[in-house]
């Protein structure tokens, strides 16, 4: 089917300007300056954790967080532009879905105001670096990808340590309950022994009570 002449002088203006924002955010200095620019919000925000560091100098780290915003304001702006002639292709992307996300999220009414929200907002900022390297890009799909099997793995763990943790308090609650109390401190003492701490601290209450 022929497009009509209208349509495709309609389009022509929209694909010039795909055109023009995808050799930008396409080109080989656009990453790395990008990736430059979340390494300087890390810093930033890095610096404000310093007392000192922010009652000096607090307006200008909250001034180049701002401007920091501002640059990735243009970059989001630029990649839905790289869309204009297919608007879709921006959404079927997950990592463009994660950056309108970050980016939109600093601009919801009371995160400004909120100063916890607002610091992990610009927190996940710093994670669109991964989108920026392409090899972090494969480990996080990997991890992703894993989650499944290692859901199973936590739940087989979890149901082990109730196990365990119910034998506990039905053999020691009475002689030891500031470590088997109740169902919820076996757990954590359980917990505690998977990982080894304090192993032969506990070996030898064992002992004392057998």
């Amino acid at each position: 089917m022929t497009a009509r002449p209208g349509v495709l002088i309609a389009m022509a203006p929209r694909a010039r300007l795909a055109a023009a924002c995808r050799r930008i955010v396409e080109s080989s200095w656009f990453d790395p300056l990008m990736l430059g620019v979340i390494a300087l919000n890390a810093v930033a925000l890095g610096l404000e954790t310093y007392d000192g560091i922010d009652a000096a100098a607090g307006r200008e780290l909250h001034l180049a967080n701002d401007v920091i915003l501002g640059i990735f304001v243009v970059e989001l702006l630029l990649r839905i532009a790289a869309h204009a002639d297919r608007p879709g292709g921006f959404l079927r992307d997950g990592w463009n879905v994660f950056d309108l996300v970050v980016v939109a999220a600093s601009f919801v009414p009371g995160v400004r105001e909120n100063a916890t929200l607002l610091r992990i907002v610009r927190l996940l900022r710093i994670v669109r670096a991964v989108r920026l390297l392409p090899d972090l890009r494969v480990l996080t799909v990997a991890v992703v990808r894993s989650i499944p099997g290692v859901a199973s793995l936590a739940a087989i763990t979890l149901l082990l340590v109730y196990l365990y943790g119910m034998v506990g308090w039905v053999i020691f609650h009475e002689h030891d309950p500031a470590n088997f109390e109740h169902i919820g401190q076996s757990m954590v003492t359980m917990f505690v022994l998977l990982t080894l701490e304090n192993l032969p601290a506990y070996i030898e209450r064992g002992q004392e009570l057998s």
